[in-house]
């Protein structure tokens, strides 16, 4: 359990980071509830989905040599965009909402992963589980 919270808040100061330093890519003007609530929502989508996925990815991902991994991290943050939407969270990737399957969805969503994974990264370099 104290995994998860911890995960839950360094998910949050990564989405922080990222909507205030990259707004083109991911916009989100909502207060700090909001972004421990969208970090909940990205760390159950990724803790049940994404293993599913990548799975089912495997042979994919090894022909091109793991690439198929940003395309999979990307489609999960804008899954976490459709479902905070759904409840009522403003969170803007790329022209998502209202175009879903855009290049500059596409690409935003690549750019908002990478970085979020970038930033959770050195977050957990710092606070320990």
């Amino acid at each position: 359990m104290r995994g998860f919270i911890v995960g839950t808040i360094v998910t949050a100061i990564a989405f922080y980071v990222l909507t205030r330093f990259l707004p083109q890519y991911v916009n989100y003007d909502g207060e700090t509830l909001g972004l421990l609530v969208l970090a909940a929502i990205f760390g159950v989508v990724n803790g049940l989905i994404g293993p599913i996925v990548r799975t089912l990815a495997l042979p994919l991902t090894f022909m091109t040599m793991g690439l198929v991994g940003f395309a999979i991290n990307a489609g999960l943050l804008l899954l976490t965009a459709v479902i905070a939407q759904a409840a009522k969270f403003d969170l803007k990737i790329g022209d998502f909402p209202p175009t879903l399957l855009s290049i500059d969805t596409f690409v935003a969503a690549v750019v908002g992963a990478v970085v979020l994974s970038l930033v959770s990264t050195a977050v957990r370099l710092v606070i320990r589980d």
